[in-house]
């Protein structure tokens, strides 16, 4: 009977292994296929003209160069591009966190006809492509003369990225404990001010992360920015990407590279630097509270 359990048990924990050696590779094969392209455009960044022509291509370039990055600035406005679309990301996200962080606390803690609402509000609201939609925010926006104009893709980044936030910043409301809350009203403490001074806090990590969402969204939008700004003075970062192709549809791959390069590391550099803060502060904030 001893012989029979510890063989058992000895195989129960082969197959353990075994799961978890799975599953490590298909994550280390998840990571690889991810990596590939960012990688891949690394490479070309830094490849001179002769390197990017050649039958056989390498993966680290034999003469690395930055002369790709100087004729991406010399050919199109990349500085200018990337402010207009700094300005747009950054502003659409404060603005939909703040529009959804009070939205978001009424939709998790009062079940009833507005949840529903708002709640289908979010489902529909994703189901629409954005063919559907352009022409009619086109007419919209035309009337209330934003055409051509940042605030007026910053207005459209944040209705479309509204529901997200909303959905998102729900499931975080409804992970704080009611009792915290009870307690401020005993205490007497209103609803503006428990929203505040108690469920803010606690939401910080979520907060943080539907900006972030909320910001890379902008930052990588290109549909809306190529259809609602037309002056090339305000154009944003996709579109100006654009502009490396030719008029046959032939890219000018180096520097084209090496502008979505650059494009790619802000969110990239950002991700990176807030992903230790939201673990931090939900760490904090259930220490604190």
């Amino acid at each position: 009977m001893r012989r029979g359990a510890v063989a058992r048990e000895s195989t129960g924990l082969r197959t353990g292994r075994a799961a978890r050696t799975g599953q490590y590779l298909a994550l280390l094969a998840y990571l690889v296929f991810l990596a590939f392209p960012f990688v891949w455009l690394i490479s070309t960044a830094f490849k001179p003209a002769r390197e990017l022509g050649s039958l056989h291509p390498t993966w680290i370039p034999e003469n690395p160069t930055l002369g790709n990055f100087r004729q991406a600035f010399d050919e199109q406005p990349l500085l200018q591009a990337a402010g207009n679309s700094l300005v747009a990301a950054v502003s659409a996200a404060l603005f939909a966190v703040v529009i959804a962080t009070p939205m978001a606390y009424v939709m998790a803690r009062h079940r009833g006809r507005l949840a529903t609402a708002a709640t289908g509000w979010v489902v529909v609201s994703q189901a629409f492509p954005f063919v559907l939609v352009i022409i009619p925010l086109f007419l919209i926006l035309k009337n209330l003369h934003l055409i051509n104009t940042l605030w007026g893709l910053i207005l459209v980044y944040v209705v479309w990225s509204l529901p997200f936030a909303l959905w998102m910043l729900a499931g975080y409301v409804r992970a704080v404990p009611a009792e915290l809350e009870e307690a401020a009203a005993v205490d007497g403490a209103g609803r503006v001010r428990t929203l505040v001074s108690v469920v803010a806090p606690l939401l910080a990590p979520g907060i943080v992360a539907t900006a972030l969402f909320a910001f890379i969204t902008a930052w990588n939008e290109f549909f809306f920015a190529l259809v609602l700004l037309k002056t090339p003075e305000k154009q944003t970062l996709p579109v100006v990407l654009t502009h490396f192709l030719g008029a046959e549809g032939v890219a000018d791959l180096g520097p084209l590279a090496a502008a979505a390069f650059l494009a790619t590391l802000p969110s990239l550099v950002l991700f990176a630097f807030i992903q230790r803060r939201i673990t931090g502060g939900m760490t904090a904030g259930a220490v604190k509270h």
